[in-house]
């Protein structure tokens, strides 16, 4: 008994123009004992119809046949959506052709002298296709999944920055109003005072305010610097500044150009990657010198941040929670880039975002608003 067979009737085309060897088929079929039904043809514009119209579990074919051969046939089934297997069935065709029919797609060659094993020739046939409309079906299910991943990606990053520029704005225009109209008042009290003690508290909480206030800033300017305003140029400027100001690591900054046209989400992906990537270096790297690399050419924006530092094992790259690292590489797929890391334990480490730009001539303004 033929196993890997469907459990319904199997429905064979058979291309065929000698009844003779038709019949054969047939015998050989009946003898295995599946359940089949079996149409014959023996013309291309007859099996072009049927194959359009009707759906087949597999097609058998004789190679050559009059006015064509099985090679035209297939050419004609391979453009259907869902083809079934096509298996050549078929007298002395030689071993190349039947090795280039089967490069073609084909799913076998058999002998018409072998005629016994057509069953089983069949069954593989029909196990090997199914097999690989499930793995294409798989992998047509993994790419929508991927594709509906990037675009719940984008759509989560557009919704924090929009959060961010939305917090920031408030501090901006609340919290920091608020705290420089309490800081003056105090100031008022204490020149209008003449307690020493009231005049200390005043001067002690004009100062906890002052701090206030700067926080508040530092706090508005991650959220959403309105450096970016200026451009991704003025920004990693400030980026670097803000950072060899706080950690006393000397940071240079080289730059192709003193403008950088691009759009205004490559220029935030940029910013956001040149942040994190200082950010780490902060955290981890312990570096004598950080270099920032910004350059715009031949089409394409690349932004490097390299670092002397104690470098990344690759257990700590894999890590389930290294969302910081996973983060910014989902941040350059939202804008069609790329971001390479490459790190030595003991010899820093380099992260490089490559995202494809616009000529100048059709770039967004680089001072573009979020």
């Amino acid at each position: 008994m033929v196993t890997a067979i469907p459990d319904h009737p199997l429905k064979i085309l058979h291309l065929e123009d000698s009844l003779a060897d038709h019949g054969l088929a047939k015998a050989a079929l009946r003898r295995s004992g599946m359940a089949f039904t079996l149409q014959h043809v023996d013309t291309l514009e007859a099996f072009q119809t049927l194959t359009t119209s009707e759906p087949f579990d597999i097609i058998l074919a004789d190679y050559r046949l009059a006015g064509f051969t099985a090679l035209d046939a297939w050419r004609h089934v391979a453009q259907l959506p869902q083809h079934p297997p096509f298996v050549l069935l078929s007298g002395a065709i030689g071993e190349t052709a039947a090795v280039d029919a089967m490069r073609l797609g084909i799913a076998d060659y058999l002998s018409k002298d072998d005629m016994v094993r057509l069953p089983h020739v069949m069954a593989r046939a029909i196990e090997v296709h199914e097999a690989r409309t499930m793995r294409e079906h798989a992998m047509a299910e993994l790419a929508a999944s991927q594709r509906r991943l990037a675009e719940l990606t984008e759509h989560l990053q557009t919704s924090i920055e929009q959060e961010r520029a939305a917090i920031a704005r408030e501090i901006h225009d609340d919290i920091g109003g608020a705290l420089t109209a309490v800081r003056f008042d105090i100031a008022w009290i204490g020149r209008h005072t003449h307690d020493p003690a009231m005049q200390e508290h005043a001067t002690a909480a004009a100062e906890m305010l002052q701090h206030a206030i700067g926080a508040s800033q530092r706090i508005m300017m991650n959220l959403r610097p309105p450096i970016l305003d200026q451009g991704l140029v003025a920004a990693v400027q400030w980026l670097a500044s803000s950072f060899e100001r706080r950690t006393g690591v000397p940071t240079v900054l080289r730059m192709s150009s003193a403008v950088v046209n691009i759009p205004a989400e490559v220029q935030l992906v940029a910013y956001r990657t040149a942040q994190e990537a200082l950010t780490n270096v902060a955290k981890y790297a312990a570096p004598q010198r950080v270099h920032i690399d910004l350059a715009d050419s031949e089409g394409v924006l690349t932004l490097e941040v390299a670092d002397d530092g104690c470098g990344i094992e690759p257990a700590m790259r894999d890590k389930p929670k290294a969302f910081g690292l996973k983060g910014l590489l989902e941040r350059a797929r939202t804008v069609n880039g790329w971001l390479d890391i490459s790190s030595q334990p003991g010899k820093g480490t380099s992260v490089i975002l490559s995202v494809p730009i616009a000529s100048r001539d059709n770039a967004s303004d680089e001072g573009e608003p979020q």
